[in-house]
């Protein structure tokens, strides 16, 4: 099964109206807002990358969906697996620095153990309040889609974790990922739908596109790179295409009026139409779908 197969498969269970049908990274209860993600020491963080690095992003990734419904921050949940003394204080220590500099309390959660030598597992629920943004099934045909900051830093900074030589600044993009919490409290009354980018851009327009019942054209020469990143990769195709499908941007992806100009600091990448699917141009001309959107587990 891939992620995509397990989620139409659970649809088919008893849902809560708050679940959104499952097509939404947050879900609605009483007037809150709320989503949990999980990393996965292996999968979604290297071994070797700082605890405190580790705890940061796992915060981070919460609240940026938090961020792209513009939710004020409740507080947070956590469930941790505890292993070595020196790994689960030096989360502790990035932990509190995460959470004094997103103004985010601990509620509660759960620490389980796991067997010797299993990969961490990491799980965090953020609640937020007064949430304006409408789902990612709401964009109209005629919306123009825009996404904030550089796209494909963090898929950059990746590689150079993992070895390859390249800017700290690309680095920091992929182990301290920024959720777009101001943006979002701005975007989120005006927008038509939004969500964050975590997966890729590429994947993550086209659920917007199908959740809305649309479909979605990009062009990929208009991705904002930043100077790091063109440094790093090159300004062709192929670099424009990595950045597109890298994920872990956290960027904030919207659909708003054609004629509207946002309020933040926001590019410009594509269209949305009646239709299906998702189409590529690369300065104009349509070019095929590359063999991968964006991540899937």
């Amino acid at each position: 099964m891939t992620e995509a197969d397990f989620i139409a498969a659970l649809r088919k269970l008893p849902l809560h109206p708050g679940a959104h049908d499952l097509r939404d990274d947050n879900a609605t209860i009483g007037g809150l807002t709320v989503t949990t993600d999980t990393i996965v020491e292996g999968v979604h963080f290297l071994p070797d990358d700082p605890p405190g690095d580790v705890a940061w992003k796992l915060l981070a990734v919460n609240l940026s969906d938090l961020a792209a419904k513009g939710a004020r921050i409740e507080g947070v949940l956590l469930n941790y697996p505890l292993s070595s003394d020196a790994w689960d204080r030096a989360f502790l220590d990035g932990l509190r620095a995460a959470l004094d500099a997103f103004d985010c309390s601990l509620i509660g959660g759960d620490t389980v153990s796991l067997p010797a030598n299993a990969p961490r597992v990491l799980t965090l629920t953020a609640i937020g309040r007064d949430a304006p943004a409408p789902l990612r099934s709401s964009a109209q045909a005629g919306d123009a889609l825009w996404v904030t900051g550089t796209i494909g830093d963090a898929g950059a900074g990746l590689r150079i974790a993992q070895g390859a030589p390249g800017p700290q600044a690309l680095l920091a993009r992929y182990r301290r990922p920024m959720p777009r919490l101001a943006e979002g409290f701005r975007l989120a009354p005006i927008v038509h739908a939004m969500m964050d980018v975590s997966d890729g851009l590429l994947i993550d327009a086209s659920r917007i596109a199908a959740a809305s019942g649309l479909a979605v054209t990009i062009e990929l020469a208009a991705l904002p790179l930043s100077p790091d990143y063109l440094a790093f990769a090159g300004a062709d195709l192929a670099a424009h295409l990595a950045a597109a499908t890298a994920g872990d941007d956290y960027e904030l992806l919207f659909a708003l009026p054609a004629a509207d100009e946002p309020p933040v600091g926001a590019f410009r990448v594509g269209h949305f139409y009646e239709g299906n699917g998702i189409v590529l141009t690369w300065q104009g001309e349509p070019i095929p779908l590359p063999s991968r959107l964006g991540f899937q587990h």
